[in-house]
């Protein structure tokens, strides 16, 4: 049998470039781990002392000296703690105002009329942001509950092996990924700031705004005005965060049929009516204007609407 030689050179070259790209993506991976692991850490290191660590993490989650949100706008100031976006005002009104001049320009060039620059650029500059804090709230939301079990068996391994509780909960700080690893790094840096532990988790689970995380900060209260054995209520809070977690998931499952119908039917009349205006433009062109044709478009939208509304209160089941 004759081994074609050039065959063996490709499946050699083959097998070099397969093993440089496994490891380049290796590396990469490990690299951006570690980088989503030291955000806290790296502030650490570039301030001096426990009250500056504290001030500054606190000041870019938008939070004031005492750890308080601000009082006005009390909603938006939820939501931009919740998210964990770096809270800049300065950066954050510039993007507001290009967010507002694009969406403006866009309307107006879309609808060929100058006028809706008015209407575009408020919906776009305010509404775009929020959705925005809206998008990364959900994200870090199902990031935390899913972390937060393996955080809370840390806790249960640390106090075991007899470490004092501000020392487990530094542990998590330190080994753990975002969200949760800069969440519980603030507890453990008020904790040595001087405030209590019962204070500290309760300023996370406000930050949070997570019901995992008001489930912990409630068992922690009761530990505290009862008294009992802290590590085995840690286990069954971390046994019951996993299961509620698995029960989301059986939701998401079950109702997986209700929401793809639900993007289905309500994406295939704009993608009809894109192509029928692509392939023929005078189909809807030449009557788009008679009033008859404006009042039924509109009453068509506010039912899909309304039926839109119907399937997401469904298939929208909250545990």
């Amino acid at each position: 049998m004759k081994f074609d030689a050039s065959l063996v050179v490709l499946i050699l070259v083959f097998a070099a470039v397969f093993t440089a790209g496994q490891a380049a993506f290796g590396l990469l991976t490990v690299a951006t781990q570690k980088r989503k692991m030291n955000t806290r850490l790296k502030v650490a290191e570039r301030v001096d002392g426990v009250s500056a660590l504290v001030m500054e993490l606190r000041k870019q989650r938008g939070l004031n000296a005492n750890g308080e949100k601000g009082g006005r706008l009390r909603w938006l100031s939820d939501l931009i703690v919740s998210s964990g976006v770096r809270y800049d005002p300065k950066k954050w009104t510039g993007y507001v105002m290009i967010a507002a001049v694009v969406g403006g320009m866009g309307l107006a060039i879309v609808t060929k009329n100058p006028m809706m620059f008015i209407v575009g650029a408020p919906v776009a500059g305010i509404g775009g942001p929020i959705m925005y804090l809206k998008f990364m709230t959900g994200k870090r939301a199902k990031q935390l509950g899913f972390q937060l079990p393996q955080a809370l068996e840390i806790i249960v391994r640390s106090l075991e092996a007899g470490h004092p509780v501000p020392t487990a909960i530094n542990l998590v700080g330190r080994e753990m990924a975002d969200p949760i690893g800069s969440e519980f790094g603030m507890a453990a840096d008020e904790i040595a700031y001087g405030a209590t532990m019962e204070q500290a988790i309760e300023r996370m689970a406000e930050r949070c705004q997570h019901p995992d995380i008001d489930l912990f900060a409630a068992t922690v209260r009761l530990q505290a005005s009862t008294g009992g054995n802290l590590t085995g209520l840690l286990k069954l809070n971390a046994g019951t965060v996993r299961e509620r977690h698995k029960m989301r998931l059986k939701i998401k499952a079950a109702s997986s049929e209700g929401r793809a119908s639900a993007m289905i039917l309500t994406s295939a009349p704009f993608c009809a009516m894109a192509f029928i205006m692509i392939s023929s433009p005078h189909f809807y062109g030449d009557v788009i204007h008679e009033p008859v044709v404006k009042y039924g478009l509109a009453i068509l939208g506010f039912w899909m609407f309304v039926g839109n509304m119907v399937m997401r209160r469904m298939i929208d089941m909250r545990l």
